[in-house]
């Protein structure tokens, strides 16, 4: 305001009135912050809840999946504002409480958990040899499975799960009948493997060469489920069967590839603490003693009371992740000092009070008080942010002894927290969220027009960009090396499906790309570029508002009501870009689509399953033709131009601080739980400035953040 063919204010009156209007606006969210905190109360996500009762009870058992799915609206799972709250997540949050209870007494009270199987190719294959089934058969004295388009085709009877538990596996393994392409690409997956079951949980991937070779892996198998192990690679040619299923040597007459497995050494493991750790956890120094001819143990308190209260504040340290006054504990104490006097056993009265803890406030919700952050306070924001989970032992101490606010210290604690794997964990977390990742199975692309694709290149997309995050954390690459870098991470599989020669074998590797391949950078990547379409066909709208708020730091106001959607023309005969045209004439469009189009339009050379076209699919007489040709040229609104994706990666990582401001910006939401209001623009631009002393690096970055006062403060 006031409109473009209105009169116009002069300059210095429109920059005195922005001045001013921003200021009153600043200062009073500041004085509302001051107030009541720049967060609301935030509860735990799924993620979080699930981590925090790992930590506490020393167990591993997957328990997200009891609590409700939790949508974005802000962005992010941890928005506090955009939470709720109500007795079906109250009643989900106590099934999940209840599970993990169950697992922890289990464990630390009844024998442990050993299954072992050492399994040759006799005791892979079918057990009839002659049926006609699914199972791989031996020949020549190997389990062998043939490229084929049968539904759990490959299934293992053999690594059928006894109980719910993790699993590891090693599996010695070869190609047969190598294609010219390399080694056999073969996919592990999960599940029951059976008709009235067919979907299957993708575990992993690997090559199979000429050579066998070891392939180790773990997985959560539920019990009754089994691996099917099989030649994966849809580009392969496949062998045809009779009445879908498959009699022994039906296989090699089709001149098709195949895997040969030679042996599976299946052994049952836990993640986290052993059984012994969990007993600790639990009863502390209470001492166990074994039933007769159970192998189970019970507790033998010496004081049951007073170990009681011991075990209780123990607890309610771990789990309210904070120092716990004794007027707070006291009436958990007292709940299993009744049901101790009602002559429940020991264990029942500890766990009940273990129970009434765990479904406190004080776990669900992270408790702030408005103003700077306590340092217990501070430490659990760092290590939610950061870890996904409660701090460990190490932060918790720093935080007891009060130091934790310290700039330099809070840094070296962040760095600890990201070392080694953990970077990948915390890339995993919060990418999942800033960049959709996990939406990247919400949408499949159509097998008939995009015939390369399967679970091996989706595989593989991800963890190109989770390489790609993990190397700019640790390396502290600049945050526009993140668009324009000059290499990628790839396997043989990925580098086909790119249309990126030289790459050999199934381990994710750097690799230098050249502007012929159009990679290199999170705009090129196949991930990023499959979640921004439909699976059939891509929408400059869809893609330009997805790099305006992840990308660009934009916030997309939505579409006036009352205009309809574009709808691709399925014909070919008309682009997108000229359907646009029209689309944008309309006033109340343009404002908006005069930022929105331009970074929609570059990425127009890739398809919906990231592969690069010069020209759209079009169809005549249900055949596919050669369609129009890709135009992806655009203008920015501050006038800049174009000529292809390549031009407007260079034109988007030549703005570094707005890269940081953007991505400082989501890091804040995620980190702290509260959206970002006008008043953090000026915070969201110190960090930006901070960072650019060393040229805006993602660690630099990450490092400005977790010390500015809005991370710090509720």
């Amino acid at each position: 305001m006031p409109p473009a063919d209105a009169e116009q204010p002069p300059a210095a009156e429109r920059a005195e009135f922005v001045s001013r209007a921003g200021g009153w606006l600043a200062e009073a969210i500041r004085n509302r912050d001051a107030r009541l905190g720049r967060v609301h109360s935030r509860r735990l996500s799924r993620r979080e809840t699930e981590r925090s009762l790992h930590a506490v009870l020393g167990i591993d058992i997957p328990l997200a999946q009891e609590l409700p799915d939790e949508g974005r609206p802000g962005g992010f799972t941890t928005v506090a504002e955009r939470q709720s709250i109500s007795h079906h997540q109250l009643q989900r949050h106590l099934a999940a409480v209840d599970r993990g209870l169950d697992e922890a007494f289990r464990r630390a009270l009844s024998a442990g958990d050993e299954l072992r199987r050492d399994l040759d190719a006799s005791g892979i294959v079918r057990t009839n040899p002659a049926a006609r089934c699914r199972e791989p058969e031996l020949r020549e004295g190997r389990a062998v499975v043939w490229s084929s388009g049968l539904i759990y085709y490959g299934r293992l009877p053999c690594t059928t799960a006894p109980a719910d538990g993790w699993y590891r596996f090693r599996v010695t393994a070869a190609g047969l009948k190598l294609p010219a392409t390399g080694g056999v690409w073969c996919t592990v997956h999960s599940g029951p493997c059976v008709s009235s079951a067919p979907l299957l949980q993708y575990v992993t991937s690997f090559e199979a060469a000429e050579e066998p070779r070891e392939i180790g892996f773990e997985c959560w198998l539920p019990k009754g489920q089994m691996l099917e192990i099989r030649p994966g690679d849809v580009t392969l040619k496949r062998a045809n069967f009779r009445e879908g299923q498959v009699g022994a040597g039906e296989g090699e007459p089709q001149n098709v590839p195949g895997l040969a497995l030679d042996r599976i050494v299946m052994e049952r493991f836990h993640r986290g603490a052993d059984d012994a750790g969990i007993r600790r956890l639990l009863f502390g120094d209470v001492p166990l003693k074994e039933v007769e001819k159970t192998g189970r143990l019970r507790p033998q308190p010496v004081l049951a009371k007073a170990d009681a209260a011991r075990l209780i504040a123990a607890f309610a340290r771990r789990a309210f992740r904070r120092p716990v006054p004794a007027e707070v504990v006291a009436d958990y104490v007292k709940l299993v000092h009744d049901l101790l006097a009602e002559q429940v056993p020991f264990a029942d009265a500890l766990r009940a009070g273990y129970r009434a803890v765990l479904c406190s406030p004080r776990v669900l919700y992270l408790a702030e008080e408005p103003g700077p952050l306590d340092d217990h306070a501070l430490a659990c924001r760092l290590a939610f942010f950061l870890t996904g989970g409660p701090p460990d032992e190490p932060l918790a101490a720093i935080a007891d002894s009060g130091k934790l606010r310290d700039p330099g210290v809070l840094r070296r604690e962040a760095d600890r927290l990201l070392a080694g794997a953990a970077a990948g964990r915390f890339v995993e977390d919060f990418a999942a969220e800033w960049l959709d990742l996990d939406q990247i199975e919400f949408t499949e692309p159509d097998r008939k027009l995009y015939p390369e694709f399967d679970a091996i290149v989706q595989a593989g997309m991800l963890a190109e960009t989770r390489a790609t995050l993990v190397e700019a954390v640790r390396e502290n690459r600049p945050v526009s090396w993140l668009m324009a870098a000059d290499t990628t991470w790839l396997d043989s599989r990925l580098a086909r499906f790119y249309r990126v020669p030289d790459v050999t074998g199934d381990e994710l590797r750097r690799v230098a790309v050249t502007p012929a391949s159009h990679r290199g950078g999170l705009l090129a990547q196949g991930a990023i570029l499959k979640v921004t379409a439909n699976g059939n066909n891509t929408s400059p709208v869809v893609r330009g508002v997805w790099i305006g708020e992840r990308i660009l730091g934009d916030a997309i106001r939505p579409p006036p009501e009352g205009v309809p959607a574009i709808e691709p023309d399925i014909r070919g005969t008309t682009t997108i870009r000229e359907q646009l045209a029209k689309h944008r004439a309309d006033a109340s469009c343009n404002s908006c689509h005069r930022s929105i189009d331009p970074p929609g339009f570059a990425l127009e050379n890739f398809d919906p399953a990231g592969q690069w076209r010069d020209r759209y699919l079009a169809f005549e007489k249900g055949k596919r033709k050669p369609g129009p040709p890709v135009d992806p040229a655009g203008t920015l609104p501050d006038g800049r131009s174009f000529h292809d994706f390549a031009e407007f990666r260079t034109l988007v990582a030549a703005d570094p601080d707005r890269l940081a401001r953007s991505l400082a910006g989501h890091l804040l939401v995620y980190g702290t739980g509260g959206e970002l209001s006008f008043a953090d623009r000026e915070a969201v631009a110190a960090i930006a400035r901070a960072a650019a002393q060393d040229d805006h690096g993602v660690r630099s970055i990450l490092h400005a953040v977790i010390t500015s006062p809005t991370f710090t403060s509720k």
